[in-house]
């Protein structure tokens, strides 16, 4: 690899192949315990749907032609049919996140329950800090963020509602570095009643 000076960043190409690994057993990590969040469920009586997200973008209305925002986890095609039956008895008015940083990125599992219909939605997930910026911003704004669920071809198959945005972002100040205006956002000024 290139030597770079002290006060030098690595590149990114460089930041990337130095953390590698490191995603990949953070992943793997990820995937384990949305397997053993499950079967407790499971054991308690709950039917529990698992996805591991292929791709999750942190998205907010400045990032696009839609006014969406929250985090889109594009899922598996085979899982669609069991997320919609999900999303269409229950309504998942609790949830949970658990969340790591490692590396630039965080991995994630949110938990979505229906109490009425003994269901739970587990949705795996991960996505670089650096494009989450805007999502932070506007989630701030706005007092609210949401989990919007899709296939490969663009499917919506659910979205969700989160009221409590420092669930996603318990650190938001971390992501003020990111080339985005926070000035106000962090302080507790927000355009939610």
């Amino acid at each position: 690899m290139p030597e770079t000076g002290a006060g030098d960043d690595p590149d990114y190409a460089e930041q990337i192949a130095a953390n590698a690994d490191a995603h990949k057993n953070a992943w793997q990590r990820t995937l384990d315990d949305m397997q053993a969040m499950g079967a407790d469920l499971e054991a308690d009586g709950w039917d529990v749907v698992e996805v591991a997200a292929g791709h999750t973008a942190p998205t907010n209305p400045d990032a696009g032609a839609s006014d969406r925002f929250g985090f889109v986890h594009v899922v598996p095609g085979n899982e669609a049919d069991a997320i919609s039956e999900a999303v269409e008895t229950g309504a998942f008015p609790k949830y949970q996140v658990f969340r790591k940083e490692v590396g630039g990125r965080v991995f994630m599992v949110t938990q979505l329950l229906d109490p009425d219909t003994s269901t739970a939605l587990l949705i795996a997930g991960n996505f670089e800090m650096r494009h989450a910026a805007g999502l932070v911003k506007n989630s701030f704004e706005e007092g609210v963020t949401y989990t919007h669920l899709q296939t490969l071809d663009k499917t919506h198959l659910g979205s969700f509602r989160h009221d409590d945005v420092g669930k996603f972002f318990p650190d938001p100040e971390k992501y003020a570095g990111y080339q985005v205006d926070f000035e106000g956002v962090l302080d507790g000024e927000s355009n939610a009643e």
